[in-house]
């Protein structure tokens, strides 16, 4: 069965984002998927790191190497089930909230996300064969986003993160101009976010199968 994992990187419990990620969610459930849900507010946002040994995974051989708190271990459970990882966060100053950040801090672990080699400037990337979605909301007009901010959080985790750990960005959706849009224009989000939900389902289990995608 095709796992999905849907991250929700906002701590505002009951946000546009979780209608969002729960209409994604529940059809791609529908397809077939099994879909789990991390949700930054309710679930526990790691803390902020403060040695570098949080930025690693536990050695075997290094036993000043800081243990993996109970909440980032069943983090990367969830991440080294999926097949397929969806990001949902607002976009605050240009970026995605300290939530997220900071969840990507202590998941996305050198050792578990990506090894440096022994010598060189290459690395390995750890997470390759999986994919990610991202969808991202904002007050800002899509033209603005793109021209003045350079579409910057959204490349920084598809290029900066998930490329960096063999992670494939199969799309990004960007909803602009959040605080104008009436009750129609939010329906209408919530029906791409279920075809969405669906299309990557199928386009895991074709992936999965060697079956080539869908031109």
């Amino acid at each position: 069965m095709t796992r999905i994992l849907v991250i929700i990187g906002t701590p505002i419990a009951d946000a546009l984002n979780h209608a969002l990620a729960e209409s994604y969610a529940a059809a791609a459930t529908t397809a077939g998927a099994d879909v789990r849900t991390i949700d930054l507010a309710r679930d526990p946002v790691p803390g902020t790191p403060t040695t570098r040994s949080e930025l690693r995974m536990p050695r075997p051989d290094h036993p000043d190497d800081a243990p993996l708190p109970p909440a980032v271990a069943a983090y990367l459970d969830d991440v080294t089930w999926a097949d397929h990882l969806v990001f949902f966060y607002p976009q605050w100053w240009g970026t995605y909230p300290a939530a997220l950040k900071s969840f990507i801090d202590r998941v996305f672990l050198s050792g578990f996300a990506f090894r440096y080699r022994p010598t060189g400037r290459l690395w390995d990337r750890l997470l390759t064969g999986r994919t990610a979605r991202i969808v991202m909301t904002m007050d800002s007009p899509r033209l603005w986003n793109r021209l003045v901010y350079r579409n910057a959080s959204e490349t920084s985790l598809a290029r900066a993160t998930l490329w960096y750990c063999g992670v494939r960005t199969v799309g990004v959706t960007r909803f602009g101009e959040v605080r104008h849009a009436g009750p129609g224009v939010r329906e209408g989000w919530l029906r791409q976010m279920a075809r969405l939900g669906s299309r990557d389902a199928a386009a895991c289990v074709r992936r999965k199968a060697g079956v080539p995608a869908l031109a």
